[in-house]
């Protein structure tokens, strides 16, 4: 196969861009999370931010110390398009993602798989080439994980019927493997400190009861702000088809707690989707 590797477009600025320097400001995110249990259950899926490291880096280190007890070696990573609007959700090509720590590979099979299984899924190259969202999280899975291959995915349209239709095709093929599903987002945008804390803490509760219909219900009727709340809702609707049936909030803060800056911040959110009960997989 002839190698087509997307080149990082953020090194050296969202993230260092020097293999040392970027290991251990990760390294350091990971040993401030406090040392506790691990959550008892089955791991299915992270929700993330996606900020420079130096604004998101320690919140996302809350979900991603929880990999170092869970290794999976395939991961599908749902983001945002921030630059180029497009219709469903396009599925890079690439055959890898670079960053200053290696090439993470692209899972080709894993990736066709999802092609044939929807229309939703395409190939939109204008929504990959510029796009942060999905690039950031790839050195923290590198640092984790070790040897792990992805499926990079943009979501473009976030409304309902487009988070149904992903969810339905991403279960579907993700059904009886041990695959990790990482969604990005930010929060709420520039809103003053207490108004961002009180929006985003609507987004919080829903995340923790599990209730992605009304996440849904909030994002539609403007009641809070996420750039990846349709994300979000994809992942809870596809982690609770493989048979998750709980949430857990790792971590809350927003770029006023980084900067001291509190006129106007950015929210980010780190948690988790566990499969705890001893059923069998259900639809909801």
């Amino acid at each position: 196969m002839v190698q087509d590797i997307r080149k990082s477009i953020i090194a050296g600025s969202w993230y260092p861009g020097r293999a040392e320097n970027l290991r251990s400001q990760i390294r350091s995110f990971l040993s401030r999370v406090p040392e506790e249990a691990p959550p008892a259950g089955d791991l299915l899926a992270l929700i993330v931010p996606h900020a420079g490291y130096t604004y998101s880096g320690e919140v996302a280190a809350y979900a991603y110390k929880l990999l170092l007890h869970r290794p999976f070696h395939r991961v599908v990573l749902v983001a945002p398009s921030h630059r180029h609007a497009f219709r469903g959700a396009s599925i890079d090509r690439k055959t890898g993602y670079e960053t200053p720590l290696g090439v993470a590979p692209v899972d080709p099979v894993l990736s066709e798989a999802l092609r044939r299984q929807s229309p939703v899924f395409q190939y939109v190259p204008e929504g990959h080439a510029q796009e942060h969202s999905l690039e950031i999280q790839i050195p923290f899975l590198q640092e984790t994980l070790g040897d792990f291959s992805l499926v990079a995915v943009i979501q473009g349209s976030q409304d309902e019927a487009t988070s149904e239709e992903m969810a339905l095709a991403l279960a579907r093929v993700l059904r009886g493997e041990k695959i990790l599903l990482v969604a990005s987002t930010d929060l709420s945008h520039f809103h003053a400190y207490d108004r961002a804390k009180a929006l985003d803490q609507k987004i919080l509760d829903r995340v923790a009861a599990f209730d992605e219909a009304g996440l849904m219900a909030d994002l539609g009727n403007d009641r809070v702000e996420a750039c990846g709340g349709g994300i979000m809702v994809t992942v809870m609707k596809t982690a609770r088809l493989l048979g998750a049936d709980r949430a857990r909030v790792l971590r809350y803060a927003n770029s006023g707690d980084v900067t001291g800056d509190r006129s106007g911040v950015v929210g980010y959110l780190a948690a988790a989707l566990f499969k705890q009960g001893s059923g069998g997989e259900g639809e909801r």
